[in-house]
Formats: structure tokens, C-alpha cells, sequence
């Protein structure tokens, strides 16, 4: 073989492949829309991308991630989602509550939308049932509002002789505050508790709700669900902690991180759920043909160590009852 023809072989041989890779197609992209941010929740996004690998799908290898967070600054949701929109990703995962779903569903009628919500999805208008949603959403339903009555129950049954329980809300997450404050006072007048409301949607308005516990001195404190309190629940756990005040919180995390109890349904469950639904839609399934999924695994956590620096004893009942107790 003459130098010459071995040259052209060599370069016909390597740039095959590189021709044939600018002709597959791109790689599909996930728009991820959240209202705080990726620090705050790295345990979420590692059952989201877990639930994508169930459905076949790797990010960085088969996929592409868009993350657009709002750091709290929940007005800014309509933006970031109309940049997804713009960026015409395959589907949009809208995880964090009724603003951000309604900020997606705002956005478009065509972009298929996995949310992740703690109300109810067809009171909210999201979906026209949880069998048959019917449009271009569907997702998961965690109960977070639905079991705000149970979670004050087992409030009352951690401190037997509370008369008085403050209540921290999100007044940003309206719908949802709305709903956890009716559910929680019908709870309230059965059990012939006292609720004291405080509103909180920054970190310097929590700080300020617990100014106001000190002076009025509740027997309990019972936080709202929501991405808020989940990443400000160092604050949570260290204020309740310093005033000695027995709390109760949605979700696990915040037991684990030394919040005192925890009731809610498992939420790295749902997290997963809603990263294969994203990947049952990149597949070719559409949104209106995959039900709504709920919770079937609940769990209550309790912080036996939390308990013994506030100087609370919790009832053996309760800890019998407990799917986790952290010594």
C-alpha cells in the first residue's frame, strides 16, 4: 500500500464516526423547575435521578437535566419556566408545591408537566381526575395537606397536656396554607386545642415567629409542609431546640437532622416516582394516559436524643408506634 492511500484510509476510518455521531439525534432534555435550591436538596434529586435510572435514562449519557431553581423567590417561577418553554425541553418536572406546578402549567398546554404536590391536584385544577388527568399533566400526591390533622393528633399524644399549639405556615404557598389551616383547625375544636397561627416565608420571619412563642409560651409547635421549611430546617431544629419547644414536622429529613418527630408519606418514594413517570414520558407515554400516583408508605419518625435535650418524655406508645427511632 502506497503511504499516500494508508493516509486517506486512516482519515476516512476517523472521521466515519464523527459523522455518524452529528447525525444522531440530541440528546432529550428535562426541565427541572424547583422554588429553592440544589443545595437544599440533594437528597431529592438523588431519588429523582434514581427513578429515571429505573426507566433506562442516565444523565450526562442519555439525558440532559435543565435545573432552574428560584431560591425562595417564589416570583420568579414564572420566569424560569417560560425560559424552560423557550428552551423546548422534553417534559418539565414541577416539584415544590402549587406555585411551582401552576407557574409550569401557566407556561404551556403542549410540554408534558410531572409535578410533585402536597394538595389535592384536582381541587387545584392541575388535572381533570387522579384516573384520567387529561391533559399535559400528571405526577405524584404526597398528602401533605391530608395528613395535617393526623400529624396534629400525634402532637397532642407526644405532649398529652397541651392546651395551645402554634402553627407555622407559608403564607407564599397560599393554596396550601389554606388548606392545612382548615384541616388543622376542624382537628383543633375536636381535640378542644388552642391554635396560635404564625406566618413565615423567609428566614428572618421565622426567627421572628419564635420571637412571638417565647412571649406567648404554646405547649407544641406544629410546621407546615413545604420546600421553605425543608431547607431552612437547621433554623427550625436549633430554635425549637434553644426554647425547648416539642415539634412537629412533614417530612423525615428534618427528624433525621434532629427535629423532634416527623409524620408524612416518604418522600424519596415519591421523588422516585416522579423521575420514572419523566422517563415514561421521554419513552413516548403521554401524561393524560398515567394516573396520579398517592402514597401507600407512611412514616413516623421520632428524635429520642432531641427529646432528651428539650427534657421531653415521649410515651412509650408512641415509640412503639414509631417506623424509626434516631438514639
Amino acid at each position: 500500500m502506497k503511504r499516500r492511500d494508508f493516509i486517506t484510509l486512516v482519515g476516512g476510518a476517523t472521521a466515519w464516526p464523527l459523522a455518524a455521531r452529528a447525525q444522531q439525534p440530541a440528546m432529550p432534555v428535562i426541565g427541572f423547575l424547583y422554588p429553592t435550591s440544589l443545595d437544599a436538596e440533594v437528597d431529592r434529586l438523588h431519588a429523582f435521578r434514581q427513578g429515571l435510572r429505573d426507566t433506562g435514562y442516565l444523565e450526562g449519557q442519555n439525558v440532559a437535566i435543565a435545573y432552574r431553581f428560584a431560591h425562595n423567590q417564589l416570583e420568579r417561577l414564572p420566569t424560569l419556566a417560560a425560559d424552560l418553554v423557550r428552551q423546548r425541553v422534553a417534559v418539565i418536572v414541577a416539584s415544590g408545591g402549587p406555585p411551582v406546578v401552576l407557574a409550569a402549567k401557566a407556561a404551556t398546554t403542549t410540554i408534558p408537566i410531572v409535578f410533585l404536590i402536597g394538595d389535592d391536584p384536582v381541587k387545584l385544577g392541575l388535572v381533570t381526575s387522579l384516573a384520567q388527568p387529561g391533559g399535559n399533566l400528571t405526577g405524584v400526591n404526597f398528602f401533605a395537606v391530608e395528613l395535617a390533622a393526623k400529624r396534629l393528633e400525634l402532637l397532642r399524644e407526644l405532649v398529652p397536656g397541651a392546651t395551645r399549639v402554634a402553627v407555622l405556615v407559608n403564607p407564599a404557598n397560599a393554596a396550601t396554607t389554606e388548606s392545612t389551616l382548615r384541616e388543622i383547625q376542624r382537628a383543633a375544636r375536636a381535640m378542644g386545642l388552642q391554635v396560635q397561627v404564625s406566618h413565615a416565608s423567609t428566614g428572618r420571619e421565622i426567627d421572628a415567629a419564635f420571637a412571638d412563642f417565647v412571649r406567648d409560651r404554646p405547649d407544641a409547635l406544629f410546621v407546615g409542609s413545604g420546600p421553605l421549611f425543608t431547607s431552612r430546617r437547621a433554623q427550625l431544629i436549633q430554635l425549637a431546640a434553644r426554647y425547648g419547644l416539642p415539634a412537629i414536622y412533614a417530612g423525615r429529613q428534618i427528624a433525621e437532622d434532629g427535629g423532634l418527630m416527623s409524620y408524612g408519606a416518604s418522600l424519596t418514594d415519591a421523588v422516585r416516582q416522579v423521575g420514572a413517570y419523566a422517563g415514561r414520558i421521554l419513552k413516548g407515554t403521554k401524561p393524560a394516559d398515567m394516573p396520579v400516583e398517592q402514597p401507600t408508605k407512611f412514616e413516623l419518625v421520632i428524635n429520642a436524643q432531641t427529646a432528651r435535650i428539650i427534657g421531653l418524655e415521649v410515651p412509650p406508645t408512641l415509640l412503639a408506634r414509631a417506623d424509626e427511632v434516631i438514639e
